[in-house]
């Protein structure tokens, strides 16, 4: 099945679409979450009675719900004049002595380190970087820990600037807006709603640090929308080599270009100036449709248009019941087509119109802990789609039904424009270029150890599978948030080879050399996704 949704700006022309693909025969429809639900840590059952055992049980949950509020309030270890800030994403615990355990959000990368540093201000990050760079210290930067492959984590050291999350200057004539690269989208967002400003686009969720949705190449969805990182106007990054440096296309357009999609080697981000829109009103369309009608409908789909615990299933959204459901029996291809097809008569039963502002419709929600691979592939230009993107879903289809892939859905399908920026999945020097972006997935809908390692490696043959058939045929690169290093000597060194071909590794590389040379933002990730060749010495 197909979900197709379509939003329409009242008063400015974006293209806002987004489909989601079933990956078991039937179509399968799409929506999106109209309201964000919170995940709760833990639930705490009222006791039939009171007698002495239950008294008890009692007892016991509300000392555990006092312990998972702490856990969650002090996820991160805020110096004592800033608890007031927000909880993260991340998941932080503290480790006696003084060592601590840093995940990302799905718990699917893991490290441990005595240095996690969270400065405060642009004068005590230049200090940090400063003296690391002295001692020869990594500080990694890292940002709200969603990146699904972690890659800002480092055992070595970590600076997070979640305490400098500032709206610095708002021009309401040119639309600018200038903040602290530790500001999440949200609070981005909820800061500027009343200069009548929003971003042109977000990703599916809002808890990224403007600093990292940029750094990775992050994206929205719309054919005539670029990623996140097209955006940024210019950019404050703060330097091992050089100390604190001012990056625009004016000043420096081949650093600017290469820093603005930068993975976090060039430079810890301190503030990003973007370029906004006028908040808007959209019309959310949500409606079902199959690949017939979405072949017949192409252009319409992808360019502008303008305007563990017993609980009561009733308090679940729908993406925790789908992950109660998947928990029951993740690798039975027949539970998860049923769970599939249930999913796919929700979306149908939410066909419909919404009218709401832009900062409250965009955004998914995209369900809990999860493993995901997402590539980025062209497809033409908007006044010549070239049909691959529908292509290759029909091909990934035929996929999991030949190899017997218990897939659960969805399967996301979502387009942007190019973007400038060299690093960037979606390079481009023209303005015309669509790319077409594509995500496969597997929930971790448990915390029992051994089911979740046996969902890792279902998940990995599945993603192996779909590289070895579909990537090379439609020039298709990973998400830098979503790749993984393969630990096999062979498959490394052939995904440095074809990054090799799509990416100008020995330029990214030697402005490492200049902005980074003893390599202290760095971690084993980008040493291995581009390791320094003697040609490039």
């Amino acid at each position: 099945m197909l979900r197709l949704r379509a939003d329409s700006f009242r008063r400015s022309v974006h293209s806002l679409r987004r489909i989601h693909h079933r990956p078991i025969q039937t179509p399968y429809a799409a929506t999106r979450s109209l309201a964000p639900r919170p995940r709760p840590f833990c639930s705490v059952p009222t006791p039939p009675s009171s007698t002495d055992s239950e008294l008890r049980k009692y007892i016991g949950y509300t000392i555990l719900l006092i312990g998972c509020g702490a856990a969650t309030y002090y996820s991160f270890p805020f110096p004592e004049n800033a608890k007031h800030k927000k909880a993260q994403l991340f998941r932080y615990a503290p480790l006696p002595p003084d060592l601590h355990t840093v995940s990302n959000w799905s718990g699917t990368h893991e490290v441990q380190t005595h240095t996690f540093l969270q400065p405060e201000s642009l004068g005590e990050l230049e200090s940090i970087v400063k003296d690391c760079n002295e001692k020869k210290k990594k500080i990694r930067p890292v940002g709200s820990g969603l990146s699904p492959n972690g890659i800002g984590l480092t055992r070595a050291g970590m600076v997070n600037l979640a305490l400098m999350d500032g709206v610095l200057d708002v021009d309401k004539k040119t639309r600018r807006v200038r903040v602290q690269a530790g500001i999440r989208v949200q609070q981005l967002v909820d800061g500027i709603k009343e200069h009548g400003l929003t971003l042109q686009n977000f990703a599916s969720i809002r808890e990224q640090q403007i600093g990292g949705i940029v750094q990775v190449g992050a994206h929205g969805t719309g054919a005539t929308l670029p990623p996140i990182d097209e955006q940024v106007i210019s950019m404050k990054l703060v330097t091992p080599a050089k100390g604190t440096i001012e990056v625009s296309k004016e000043k420096d357009p081949e650093l600017f270009y290469l820093v603005r999609c930068g993975l976090g080697g060039l430079g810890v981000v301190a503030e990003v100036t973007l370029q906004c829109v006028e908040r808007q009103e959209l019309l959310e369309h949500t409606y079902v449709s199959n690949m017939k009608d979405l072949k017949r409908n192409h252009k319409k789909v992808v360019t502008n248009n303008p305007e563990e615990n017993d609980v009561d299933i009733n308090e679940l959204s729908f993406t925790e019941l789908r992950d109660k459901l998947l928990s029951l029996d993740p690798f039975n291809k027949e539970h998860v087509m049923k769970i599939n097809q249930a999913e796919a008569e929700y979306w149908t039963k939410s066909e419909g119109y919404r009218v709401g502002w832009s900062d409250e419709i965009l955004g998914f929600d995209c369900g809990g802990q999860q493993w995901v691979s997402e590539i980025c592939f062209p497809v033409g230009t908007l006044k010549k789609p070239n049909m691959r993107d529908l292509e290759y879903i029909e091909q990934l289809m035929q996929l999991i039904e030949r190899e017997n892939i218990p897939a659960p859905a969805p399967i996301e399908q979502r387009w942007t424009a190019g973007s400038k920026s060299l690093m960037s999945p979606a390079y481009s020097s023209s303005e015309d270029d669509i790319f077409s972006w594509v995500g496969i997935i597997m929930y971790l809908p448990t915390t029992d150890a051994r089911q979740r390692k046996e969902i890792t490696e279902e998940f990995f043959h599945y993603r192996k599978l779909t590289q070895a058939t579909l990537w090379d045929k439609y020039s298709a690169y990973e998400h830098w948030a979503k790749i993984e290093v393969p630990k096999d000597k062979d498959e490394l060194a052939a995904m440095q080879a074809r990054l090799r071909k799509k990416y100008p590794v020995d330029a990214y590389n030697k402005a490492r050399r200049e902005l980074d040379p003893n390599r202290i933002l760095s971690n084993n990730m980008l040493e291995k996704l581009f390791p320094v060749t003697e040609t490039a010495l």
